[in-house]
Parts: C-alpha cells; structure tokens; sequence
C-alpha cells in the first residue's frame, strides 16, 4: 500500500499519482505539464499496460491531459470521474489531440524542407478517441467499490463544472487507510457551481497550493466593474475583446453578462451583442446546460427553475465555423468577442487581437491568469507592439485585468479547507503549487494547525500502511526553466509500448485452457517469424 508522486510537485501543472494497493496499480490524475517547468518529474513506475485504472478530479488538461497518452502506450483500463467531469474530457481530450497533430504536422512542413525526421505527435486523435471510450462516469455522494478492497467516493470541489475532491478507502489484510485527494479546491462565491465541501476525516491528506502563499486580496464587484468596461468600450465605438479559457471562465461571463443584460446596467447599447467565437467554448457551454441540476449552485439553480437560463440571453452569438469567425471583424458594431484561447497562444483569439489590439477605441478585457512566457503576460505587462502572424502589431488598445477572477481558492480558502478535518491526518501532502507557495503553504499546515505536512518532490514514495516515507527525493532542478513540451513519441516507442502491452495481456491470461493458450503463442510465434530480421 503505497503512494509515488509524480507530477505537479512544487510545481502547478502536471498532476500524477500512482498507487500500488490492495494487488492493484493505478493513478490518481494523469495531467499534462503546461508553462515552465522548474524540476525533473520521474515517469510512472510500471509500463502502462500495467495500469489497472485511473481516478480523476476534473478536467483540466493538467489534471487529464496525458490520459491519450498512457492508452497510446497500451493503457485500456477505466477511467473513473464525475459525469460531468467525463463529458468535460470528451471535448477537452479531442482539442488536445488536435493541437498536437496540427503542431506535428506545422513542424513536418517546415522540417521537409531542412531535410529532418518526421516530428511525431505526443498523441494522435486516434489515441485521444480510445480513451474517451474508456471514461466512466460517477455521481457525487455516492461509494463506489472499483474493486476488492479499494473504495472512491467523489465530492464536489468547486473549481470546475464536474469537480471533486476524491475520498479513497484502501484496505489489505485488516488494515484499511483512507487518503483523500483535494484536487483543485474552489475559490468561494464563484458563478453557476457550488462552493467546495469541506471533509471531516483522512488518514492522509494530498492536497494543492497553487495560491498557498498569496490571497485574491477584495472580492470586486463583478457585474459592476465588466458593466463599466462595456460602457466605456461602447461609448468610444470600440470592441471588448475577453481572451478566456473555453472551460469555466467563458461560461462565467456569459453568466455575468446575462445580468448585466437584465438589470440594463449597460446605457444606449441595450441590444448589445456578445460573441462566443471558440467551438470548445460553444460545446463546452452545452455540457454546463446538461449538468444543471447536478452541478449548479443554489442562484443558478432558481433561474432554472424560473425558465432562465442562466448562460443564455438575446444577442449571444455562437460562431462555429471559420468563416462565422472571420465574419466577426467585419461587423463595426460595438461588440463583447469571447474568444479561446484565454492566455492568447493559440486559438481564435489571435485574430480577433489582430484586428483590433491597433484601434484606441477597443479594450483587451484579461479574466484569467496569464503565465509567464505567454502572449497575454506580455499584453498585461505593457507591450508596445506583438507579433501576430508575421505582422507587427501596435498595441494601441486598452489593457485592463479584471482582478480576483480565480476557480482556485487562495491561501485563507485552502486553509479553510484543510481546516475541516475533525481529526489531524496523519500525514499531509503538499502538491500543485511552484517551489515557494508549497513551501510556505507547508509552513503554515505546521504552524496554525499543527498538521504532520511535507511537500514531496517527484519520485518519493510513501508507504500507507506503515506510515513512513521510503524514498524521498530533493528534487532535480532543471538548469534552465523551459516551457514544458512532451518529448514527441518515436514510431519505435510505440512499438516496445505495445510489446509492454503483449505482456501484460499474456500474464491476464495465466491459467487460461492449454488449447487456447497454445494457439495464442502460436499466433505469437508467426508474427515473430514475419518481423524478425
């Protein structure tokens, strides 16, 4: 009975852990690493063929995102997640794996010409589709045995449409651990989805820090303060532009803007119209729709039942095409674009703020945070002129950050939260926040509440059943900070993946009919015949 930490140790993306209980191997999230990565993450311990399931807190591509991977290197188990959470991942895993294959297939037509190999996508739609296959959805509340002696209960987060907190019962001999995984802990009072609920017990408690050192400092006025930058924009005759991340926060504005609508907080352009220009964003809005009653907190829930709905009004414009986008700048009405991707790397969005970035009347409306490295955390830090498809652009516009945004509870939320146990854990895990905020988040665990904390680096191993720390590692720092980018698989690695996965599917069959297991070795015998050179 033991945990390995992986991923998203003192750092924020890249959440993985993997479990050997009860005479199974599983992870508990399967995130890909985004932004810059400071340390040297160890690679899951068994091949993934070996991998009996995978449990998942929400959706995000941090926390999901290198579930195609694993089934691309033989993983064909279950992966278990809130309903909602499942219907997230279907759309979320399929942009993933569209931006990896258009990547790979950008880098080919460049590296054609220089004569290089082939640029090998991490993963292919294909992968992506398999796994999405392999998603099992689970409601709140509910225990659910996954098997012999391992039970998961999911408990809703408030962080993202379908987000948990994940209890999980492990239990060998007579000794049963019950460890529970915080996933991403919600930020209170958000838009449409419930606050977190709070636990009573744990044995062991793994738990993020991504605001463990700072606070969101006063909750503004939201509608107010959108209202005023709409008005403003609109009474110059500029566009708003509002650079926002598909999942959550799109569906947040719409929310905001839709009562702004309803309490004409808006002079002169009542009739206003609001583009939502990112397919992601469209169908991601249609998931929120679905889980409702599941998902919405009290407010949005009594707009439903009064025939509102709470992401929908007049001159909400859905654009699904590319001609639909491009249609957008053609328009001189003043206008709110809701346009993906929210930190201005990819997507859309490049477009819009390339038609209007120049224009003095406009506003880039910024809701979401913006690493470093990227095309928003310059904007928002005051740059004169970008790049944007080989052109350079004056940025002319208005830059303006709408503060205290946040789906993640900062440091008093998660104390708050970690507070609740009725029963100090008996160990407390520090995971997805950078070098600082896990350290000093750690601390404070210590000091105010008297918890047993730690903070693990990648590759430390904990032993559940016994209470102790067999491996802890320090932590490899990498000699220059890079933005982290998956090592595209090679044809010949997917080939030793799937001789992995022949294996593991060979031990499956031990015991099996001799007749059956001859023909199977034979079946072996010829194929090796044919390949062996």
């Amino acid at each position: 009975m033991k945990i390995t930490f992986l991923g998203a140790t003192h750092e924020v993306t890249g959440s993985c852990f993997y479990i050997e209980a009860a005479g199974k191997k599983f992870l508990v999230e399967c995130g890909m690493e985004q932004g810059p990565n400071h340390f040297e993450n160890k690679p899951i311990p068994v091949p993934e063929s070996d991998l009996d399931f995978v449990l998942l807190t929400h959706a995000h591509i941090d926390h999901s995102g290198n579930l195609p991977l694993i089934y691309a290197k033989g993983f064909r188990g279950p992966v278990y997640a809130t309903e909602a959470t499942a219907d997230l991942c279907n759309i979320m895993l399929r942009d993933s794996a569209h931006i990896q294959m258009f990547e790979a297939e950008w880098r080919n037509r460049k590296g054609k010409r220089s004569g290089k190999d082939a640029y090998v996508p991490i993963y292919t739609m294909a992968d992506a589709l398999g796994v999405i296959q392999q998603l099992a959805g689970c409601p709140y509340n509910r225990i659910i045995e996954i098997a012999e002696g391992i039970q998961v209960r999911f408990i809703d987060a408030g962080h993202l449409l379908g987000s948990a907190s994940i209890e999980l019962w492990l239990k060998e001999g007579d000794v049963e651990k019950k460890i529970v995984f915080s996933g991403d802990i919600g930020n209170l009072n958000q838009p449409l989805i419930k606050d977190p609920t709070y636990l009573k017990e744990a044995d062991y408690v793994v738990m993020e820090s991504t605001y463990g050192d700072r606070s969101h400092g006063m909750v503004p006025n939201y509608i107010h303060e959108l209202a005023g930058v709409i008005q403003e924009t609109f009474d110059k005759g500029g566009n708003v532009v509002i650079p926002s991340f598909a999942v959550g926060r799109t569906q947040e504005m719409l929310y905001f803007i839709r009562q702004i609508k309803a309490e004409h907080l808006v002079y002169g352009h009542e009739n206003f119209q609001v583009y939502v220009d990112s397919p992601l964003a469209v169908e991601a809005t249609t998931i929120f729709q679905k889980h409702h009653i599941d998902c919405f907190d009290e407010e949005a829930t009594e707009l439903v039942q009064n025939g509102i709905n709470p992401i929908q009004f007049p001159g909400l414009k859905l654009s699904i095409t590319s001609d639909e986008s491009r249609a957008i700048n053609f328009n001189e009405t003043p206008k709110v674009i809701i346009s993906a991707s929210g930190m201005c790397d990819a997507g859309r969005i490049k477009h819009h703020l390339k038609h209007n970035l120049w224009r003095e009347e406009c506003t880039i409306l910024f809701v979401g945070y913006q690493a470093v490295g990227t095309l928003g955390r310059a904007l928002v830090e005051g740059a004169k002129e970008v790049r944007l498809f080989g052109e350079e652009i004056a940025v002319n516009a208005r830059i303006q950050v709408l503060p205290g945004v946040s789906g993640h509870a900062d440091n008093s939320g998660l104390i708050k939260w970690a507070s609740s146990f009725e029963k100090k854990p008996d160990k407390v895990f520090v995971v997805h926040g950078d070098d600082t905020s896990a350290k000093v988040f750690t601390q404070r665990l210590r000091d105010e509440l008297g918890y047993d904390a730690m903070a693990p680096y990648s590759g430390t191993e904990f032993d559940l059943k016994e209470g102790v720390c067999t491996k802890e590692e320090v932590g490899i720092p990498l000699e220059h900070a890079v933005v982290s980018r998956k090592k595209p698989s090679t044809v010949f690695e997917r080939l030793l993946a799937a001789g992995q996965r022949l294996l593991t599917v060979i031990r499956h069959n031990e015991g099996g009919a001799n007749k059956d297991l001859a023909k199977f070795a034979d079946q072996i015998n010829n194929l090796c015949d044919k390949w062996d050179r």
